[in-house]
């Protein structure tokens, strides 16, 4: 009898497997899908501001302040948790993250914190006129610049 309830416990336990590799995969497609999402809501607000600091928008002092209040917000996220094992690019389909993100997590931790300073005060640095535009586009720029340098693949 206890050959019999090993043998199904075994049996039980072995359809388990595919089922909980199938959960991280799909933990894995969200979280990318997660970062996607990020990014995309950062990239259509930084657009705003670089077109009106290049002049290829018009200045538009509450629109401005609108897009710097959203990447303010966007830094409030936790964005690094989603950077979950298993997600860098060739482990993960399209993904863009580098594989030294879990081998320098506290460096990729820190270039995070840097874009949550640069964000800091935008929606009120943008305004008083389109030059006050520039200076927070190369802040939140450099900020970028500095983890994809390290952490993103090019494309």
């Amino acid at each position: 009898m206890r050959q019999i309830l090993t043998a199904a416990s075994l049996a039980a336990l072995s359809l388990l497997q595919p089922l909980a590799a199938m959960a991280d995969d799909d933990a894995i497609e969200q979280a990318i899908e997660a970062r996607h999402g990020f990014y995309n809501m950062l990239a259509i607000n930084m657009a705003t501001l670089s077109g009106m600091a290049k002049g290829d928008i018009a200045y538009d002092e509450a629109v401005a302040s609108r897009a710097g209040a959203n990447i303010e917000a966007l830094t409030h996220y936790d964005l690094p948790s989603l950077f979950i094992e298993g997600s860098a690019h060739g482990q993960a389909e399209d993904s863009a993250a580098k594989p030294e993100i879990w081998t320098n997590l506290d460096d990729f931790k820190s270039k995070f914190a840097g874009l949550v300073e640069a964000a800091t005060g935008a929606s009120e640095a943008v305004k008083g006129g389109q030059d006050k535009v520039g200076p927070v586009v190369g802040k939140l720029g450099a900020a970028c610049k500095a983890c994809h340098d390290v952490y993103r693949e090019k494309s």
